[in-house]
């Protein structure tokens, strides 16, 4: 639906009580992100509690894209972040790719609505034209921090008569539009997280709702949609509370209902800072390629600023559901963990089955060049490979590293590798092991176990002075999966080859 048919249908612009208005009860949350990027750790926890919101309360969650910055909205970035949300889970049931009754969804689709909002504000003298230029606006401002005073717009264009504005037109100078806000008194938000929070209008300025090249700010346009959509919570992180205030008078002089609002905590790094690049991967993509679970992921993202009971930490979907209420997020920054992360990550590996287990590593080596595809070996394989280093990982991706020998030809020996096996003695070891894996026909753990632990036994050597060139030789590094497994999974041709190989040049 194209915004002017949005229109046809009556903006509720001029009748508070129109269809439009937000209803007394059902309700509505959205997620709006800015496709500038990758969905980051901030925006994915955002869009996780309006989702449990509004599955908690029966409610609908809306996803709406916020493209107004057109220099650095791009597509990519909005299929890669609702990509991301597809991954956790985060269904909408308005949006992108569904649609819905209070589309479009997009906000570049929606600029005559805000249009239509800055005309009203215009027509009851709530806002003016301001023709001022960005280095006059620089220049006043700079003045103003000069003489210690606030760097507010000084309204140089509120009252311009009619001759200064044709003037101004024939300069070529096309205005923005300023909204006109009071010198007195307070905006007070009614915050559900924080409480009561007061801001002295003096302090907020006359700022720009639409800019002079026709687009919205962010505070006109979040609250037109917010309303249009009929939005009953707004909930986002508090680097938006300052914006609040704004809001709630842009609603209040449009006469229209205000939504309730909750401003979740900030998301810091261990240094107590905000969480940025510096502090690592912020982005759900990089995560998603590091091999973390969604699931594992969703439970990490609840407990960053919310929490039930001091004991529990893991939580099914279906139970952050039930458990979810803003009562319980803190006000404090909520400080971002990756030892957590990945010991939660871990758990949850090895709670799946060695039949599931299989289908979630093999992305991660095809990825990296080392299989095609699973049909190398029988399912059967695959399961006892999950099943001997489902305990050693803590990613998906640790798979890889963990078990790439088992898929080359060739052997690729580390310098740790190649430092045990120069040790004297090495080469005796070895030769004894071909020896006796070439005439073993049962090749299986057990029987290899046995076996080699007889060898151990006639050389009387520790286990480690006999297993670690063994592991070496087969593996070509000193972190593996448990040996004897290993040597069953690796095969009695491949594991002799690769004793051949050692012997012919240790």
């Amino acid at each position: 639906m194209s915004s002017s048919e949005f229109s046809a249908k009556g903006s509720g612009f001029s009748d508070p009580n129109s269809e439009y208005r937000v209803p007394d009860s059902g309700v509505r949350v959205r997620f709006a992100p800015s496709p500038s990027g990758y969905l980051h750790i901030g925006g994915a926890r955002t869009a996780l509690y309006n989702w449990l919101f509004a599955r908690k309360n029966k409610g609908s969650f809306i996803l709406r894209i916020e493209d107004t910055d057109q220099t650095r909205s791009t597509d990519e970035a909005i299929e890669a972040i609702i990509d991301s949300l597809e991954w956790l889970g985060l269904s909408w049931d308005e949006g992108p790719k569904i649609g819905g009754e209070f589309g479009p969804y997009r906000q570049t689709e929606r600029f005559g609505l805000y249009r239509e909002a800055a005309e009203k504000l215009l027509k009851a003298k709530k806002s003016y034209y301001c023709y001022c230029l960005p280095e006059e606006l620089k220049e006043r401002r700079e003045e103003l921090l000069k003489k210690g005073r606030p760097p507010r717009y000084d309204r140089h264009c509120l009252g311009l008569s009619p001759e200064e504005e044709e003037r101004f037109k024939k300069e070529g100078r096309k205005p923005a539009v300023r909204f006109r806000t009071s010198d007195v008194g307070v905006t007070r938000v009614s915050d559900l997280i924080r409480g009561e929070v007061t801001f002295d209008n003096s302090t907020l300025g006359d700022f720009i709702i639409l800019r002079s090249d026709g687009t919205p700010t962010y505070n006109l346009a979040a609250t037109v949609d917010d309303y249009m959509m009929r939005i009953t919570h707004v909930i986002r992180g508090d680097d938006h509370l300052p914006n609040t205030p704004k809001q709630i008078l842009l609603y209040q002089d449009l006469g229209w209902e205000i939504p309730q609002f909750a401003h979740l905590p900030m998301i810091v790094g261990r240094d107590r800072a905000p969480l940025s690049k510096r502090h690592g991967a912020v982005s759900v993509a990089v995560f998603r390629k590091e091999g973390y679970l969604p699931e594992t992921f969703l439970n990490f993202l609840a407990l960053l600023g919310w929490s039930y009971d001091e004991a529990q930490v893991l939580f099914e979907k279906d139970e952050l559901i039930q458990k979810f209420s803003l009562e319980r997020v803190i006000k404090s920054a909520a400080l971002f963990d990756t030892e957590k992360l990945d010991w939660m990550n871990g758990n949850y590996i090895r709670q799946m089955s060695a039949e599931e287990l299989p289908s979630k590593i093999i992305p991660f080596l095809v990825d990296e060049g080392l299989i095609e595809g699973p049909e190398i070996f029988p399912d059967k394989w695959w399961q006892k490979l999950a099943e001997i280093i489902q305990e050693r990982i803590k990613t998906l991706k640790e798979a890889v590293s963990l078990t790439d020998f088992f898929f080359k030809e060739e052997l690729v020996l580390d310098e740790k590798a190649e430092k045990v096996l120069g040790k004297e003695g090495a080469k005796e070891i070895l030769r004894r092991v071909f020896e006796r894996l070439s005439e073993l026909e049962d090749f299986t753990s057990h029987s290899i176990e046995d076996n080699l632990r007889t060898i151990q036994e006639q050389m009387e050597l520790k286990p480690r002075k006999v297993f670690q060139p063994i592991r070496a030789a087969v593996t070509g590094k000193m972190v593996s999966p448990p040996l004897f497994e290993t040597l069953e999974l690796l095969g009695k041709e491949k594991t002799l080859k690769r004793l051949e190989q050692v012997l012919s040049f240790t």
